[in-house]
């Protein structure tokens, strides 16, 4: 950790999963538009589905997911009904048997859901969408909730990777966050997993945890690449309790301050890299033969909802109430209020709540944003002559860049935008520059590191 690092680290900016961010999408973009560009959809062009099933039996109080608490089956039987009505909706729009490079399961706990209503929404899922047989299906799991028995149901359903929350096995931690699971919980759900043939595991770490120490944080990577996963995600908790009113069930005064976040994100990154993973972007690691790892190498690499990810497809259709999905023309939200999600489905509506169309310049940032986010550099003179926009309009940016350059974040060479290897914790300060939103002043964001 450096001075420089902490001086940075509390300013406020975007994790950049999409650009431009949700904040700044409105009801400019409706059922009608979403319908539109998906009749402009290829017949031949592959694309990624996103599958929100936004419920968990207990609330984590670090959650900053777009969930609620139900311990009744009622809701997610009616649930599932909806989202294979909502998946033959999509697939009416679009042209048959429309190929699927990926599918994504994200929460909440898709794993809540009852078996035979999981499997119901997969039958659904291939007989509207033609899967490729390269196709990678994941699902984001709670290991609180892998029973052998779920872990057939995924096998039936196709699921090649799964990605498992741990966040720390210190119990003091745990029990604060209100996560409790045990090393030998979620070794079983990791075995459990392996067994039917699920042999790619994710496995999640989280830093700035209350009571986290150097220690903790230390024997909690050393338990987890115990259980061999390909690859590990390490995020910084987000203490946005204005906007996620549960997390002020978290003690703000046990929070670790700005030093020691980053010392934790070093302590932790040092001890994966001693076991061998190598650091992938801004908080992801993998084993060197992992798909992931190669694409950072070879420049293939992509970022989007779900973080970094191999996923090539251009286009991501989000199904379920809040799901956010990208076309070439813009993003669209689903409606994230269950019952106007549930009656505009009915009555055989997309069910949009907003969105954002895409002109050129938001795409030549977007390029920018995602080249300095993947690869930790960015030709602006080339992304501009490449997307046709006005190359002065980002040169503008430049002056914003005099602070981090001088402080040895990054460094420009005529139109070339480098990180350097010290600056790449603070890449979302280096990206934030490009981005034309930002100063709107709408929408509150983490802190940086």
């Amino acid at each position: 950790m450096t001075n420089v690092t902490l001086k940075y680290a509390t300013r406020s900016v975007p994790r950049y999963t999409s650009y431009p961010t949700a904040p700044h999408f409105s009801n400019a973009v409706n059922e009608a538009t979403y319908e539109q560009w998906l009749a402009t959809i290829d017949p031949q062009t592959p694309v990624s589905l996103y599958l929100h099933v936004p419920f968990c039996d207990s609330m984590c109080h670090y959650c900053g997911c777009y969930t609620k608490v139900t311990k009744q089956e009622k809701p997610l039987r009616a649930y599932s009904d909806q989202l294979v009505r909502e998946v033959a909706l999509v697939a009416s729009k679009l042209p048959a048997n429309q190929p699927v490079s990926h599918i994504h399961w994200g929460g909440g706990t898709p794993s809540i859901l009852p078996h035979d209503c999981f499997l119901m929404i997969v039958d659904a899922l291939r007989s509207s969408f033609h899967w490729l047989d390269d196709m990678e299906h994941a699902i984001e799991l709670d290991p609180r909730t892998v029973t052998p028995e779920l872990a057939q149901t995924l096998s039936l359903a196709g699921i090649t990777r799964a990605s498992l929350g741990v966040q720390d096995f210190d119990l003091k931690v745990q029990q604060t966050v209100g996560r409790v699971q045990p090393y030998e919980q979620v070794k079983a759900a990791v075995d459990t997993l392996r067994a039917v043939g699920i042999e790619k595991i994710n496995l999640d770490l989280m830093y700035g945890l209350p009571y986290q120490t150097l220690d903790t944080i230390r024997k909690a990577v050393e338990l987890t690449v115990s259980l061999d996963p390909s690859r590990l995600a390490l995020f910084g908790y987000a203490h946005v309790p204005w906007m996620k009113k549960h997390q002020r069930l978290i003690p703000e005064d046990k929070l670790p301050n700005a030093e020691m976040r980053i010392a934790l994100f070093d302590e932790a990154s040092q001890a994966l890299a001693e076991n061998g993973y190598e650091k992938i972007g801004l908080d992801h690691f993998a084993r060197a033969d992992d798909p992931l790892a190669i694409a950072a190498r070879d420049g293939t690499m992509r970022r989007n909802f779900q973080g970094y990810t191999t996923d090539e497809a251009d286009i991501l259709i989000g199904i379920g109430a809040s799901s956010i999905g990208k076309l070439p023309q813009g993003y669209v939200q689903n409606s994230p209020d269950f019952g106007g999600w549930e009656r505009a489905v009915d009555e055989g509506k997309l069910p949009i709540a907003r969105g954002i169309a895409l002109d050129q310049d938001d795409r030549a940032r977007a390029a920018i944003i995602m080249a300095l986010m993947t690869a930790y550099e960015a030709d602006i003179a080339a992304i501009a002559k490449a997307y046709g926009v006005a190359l002065e309009p980002l040169r503008s940016c430049y002056p914003q860049l005099q602070e981090l350059e001088a402080d040895g974040i990054a460094e420009r060479l005529d139109d070339v935008i480098r990180v350097t290897h010290t600056g790449r914790p603070l890449v979302r300060l280096v990206a934030a520059i490009f981005d034309a939103y930002l100063q709107t002043g709408k929408g509150r964001h983490s802190v940086a590191v």
